[in-house]
């Protein structure tokens, strides 16, 4: 197996399984942690993200098909998705083609917020263009399924929060398709965007609050 990534929770190996070429992610033991509450903790995280890739791929957003899982060992078996990081795609996209990937995406939040889940690391690192145009959603570990408007909002917040540190010369364009794309998804829309808002009003209050 071929190391791809190595995170805090979680190491990404490259490998192949019955000819095919798949993405293993193993969820590592933590010596600082009581050996109960880590294998818990382990198996808990591994169940959640198996099931949000899942329902999240039967509410139409793309993600890795889900091949084997063992909870005991903290380990997922999908698919390997070929491809660009939207990351890396948008640092040299056209305005025009950027905005068309960006709808596909806000479509997609849409599909998943209208399911009742929300990623919980929405950014462009965490997505991959295909080939063929479609954008498919990676890496489910902070996820979670929900109902709160809230947790919406921050999904949402975090999303635009990327998208200006990352690529601010495509920011305008990016967040218009984006939202045009949730909205057509998503009946609830106009509450997430709004409580956006409310989000961004109490976080400029506590920075005021800070400096005075």
């Amino acid at each position: 197996m071929e190391i791809i990534a190595r995170g805090a929770e979680a190491v990404l190996y490259a490998d192949v399984l019955d000819g095919r070429k798949v993405m293993v992610k193993e969820r590592v033991r933590k010596g600082y942690r009581l050996a109960q509450i880590d294998e818990r903790l382990r198996r808990e995280r591994t169940n959640r993200e198996v099931k949000l890739l899942t329902d999240a791929r039967a509410a139409g957003v793309p993600t890795p098909q889900v091949l084997d899982s063992d909870s005991t060992t903290g380990m997922i078996v999908m698919e390997f998705v070929d491809g660009e990081r939207v990351k890396e795609y948008l640092d040299r996209a056209s305005s025009a083609s950027a905005g068309k990937v960006c709808k596909r995406i806000g479509e997609s939040v849409g599909r998943l917020h209208a399911a009742g889940m929300v990623h919980g690391d929405l950014t462009t690192s965490n997505m991959i263009l295909r080939p063929g145009g479609s954008v498919v959603f990676i890496d489910f570990g902070l996820g979670s399924h929900t109902a709160r408007v809230e947790d919406k909002a921050v999904d949402m917040k975090l999303l635009h929060d990327s998208l200006k540190a990352a690529h601010f010369r495509v920011l305008g364009v990016c967040w218009k398709n984006i939202t045009e794309g949730y909205v057509k998804e998503y009946k609830n829309a106009g509450e997430v965007i709004k409580q956006i808002d409310a989000i961004e009003g109490r976080m400029r209050y506590a920075e005021r609050a800070a400096g005075a």
